[in-house]
């Protein structure tokens, strides 16, 4: 008998065998017996070296072509043999009702909405307004109405994502706001001091992402508007939203800065949480993170919706949110609060 016949036989039989059924036992000693390393078609392709180069390779390839018709018909014959187990088994399964129900897990806000949360309640609490405002923005309240007309050099520095509208009537162009701080002009434009808000919202840069920057994030504005505010009075209510949101023993430091809408202009830093001042990866080294920009609203700002800046003055600053949670918390890496692992989001 040559070797085609007897893979064609061995075909026959093995799916013959297998058509018959039988338990799982049956089942892996067919798979021994015809797919296993001491099998019958192994022993069949051993006695090829009697053969023509020509003829091994034809019946090379017709063992190969058998070997992978076998595989997938055990592979059928397991699953079958699987879902008639279950089937089995999910009836002869009774019902207790007595027992209490299985608990659905519970969500959570995602820690990002937590903090902003919690913030909004600490500046409220000191007697600002929440309020919201379009995170698709005109220019001309996005720059223009900021002391940053269209040649001005800030603007390069906040990486803009420009909308493809054409402009309005007035060549005010669209673009995704790059800071909540358009509302402080919307706010100014319909109320006349006192002002005091607080805006929170979605903004978006185009930059590259690390540690502690994305090109999409959270962030909220305050403002304060009124006779004879200072420096002081800035200075008096963010360390007070510090000591609140972080605890009396994180330090906290204003240096110098500059933003076209403020004059003089300043940054607060927080102490690192996760080196506690000693330098790591996450604060490069330095042992301080900054977490938002601050300073005296500009009087250009001030005139430009007609409030006299001879007579009043306010502060303004601009935070970003997820930088607040990531200090408290002392986590690695700002991009994990968008990772959605649960196992880190269950931690909040």
């Amino acid at each position: 008998m040559d070797i085609k016949t007897q893979l064609e036989e061995l075909k026959a039989k093995a799916l013959g065998e297998l058509a018959a059924g039988g338990d799982g036992a049956s089942l892996e000693a067919w798979r021994v017996r015809y797919l296993g390393k001491k099998s019958q078609l192994t022993e069949i392709l051993r006695s090829l070296a009697g053969l023509s180069i020509e003829e091994r390779k034809e019946v090379g390839a017709l063992s190969n072509t058998l070997k992978i018709e076998l595989d997938a018909a055990f592979k059928i014959a397991e699953e079958t043999l699987l879902a008639r187990a279950a089937s089995s088994a999910d009836a002869k399964d009774t019902i207790d009702i007595s027992l209490p129900g299985r608990p659905f897990p519970r969500g959570h806000l995602h820690p990002v909405c937590q903090a902003l949360g919690e913030i909004s309640s600490i500046f409220t609490a000191m007697g600002f307004q929440v309020l919201e405002g379009p995170e698709v923005e005109w220019d001309y309240y996005n720059f223009d109405m900021l002391n940053m007309p269209k040649e001005h050099p800030a603007r390069a520095a906040t990486d803009t994502f420009w909308l493809d509208a054409p402009p309005n009537d007035a060549g005010w162009k669209m673009l995704l706001r790059t800071h909540t701080s358009p509302m402080q002009v919307r706010t100014m434009e319909k109320n006349r001091p006192p002002i005091r808000i607080v805006v929170p919202g979605i903004v978006h840069r185009y930059e590259a992402t690390d540690a502690t920057h994305l090109s999409m994030f959270s962030q909220i504005e305050g403002l304060a508007v009124d006779e004879g505010i200072s420096m002081a009075d800035l200075k008096g209510t963010l360390h007070e939203f510090a000591r609140r949101f972080f605890g009396t023993d994180r330090r906290v430091r204003f240096r110098c800065d500059f933003f076209p809408y403020v004059e003089p202009g300043a940054e607060m830093a927080v102490e690192c949480g996760v080196c506690r001042g000693d330098g790591c990866r996450l604060c490069g080294g330095s042992g301080w993170i900054e977490v938002l920009g601050a300073g005296m609203v500009h009087p250009n700002v001030l005139e430009g919706v007609g409030i006299d800046s001879k007579k009043y003055s306010g502060f303004a600053f601009g935070m970003g949110i997820e930088r607040i949670p990531l200090l408290r918390a002392g986590v690695e890496d700002i991009r994990l609060f968008y990772g959605n692992d649960l196992r880190f989001l269950r931690q909040f």
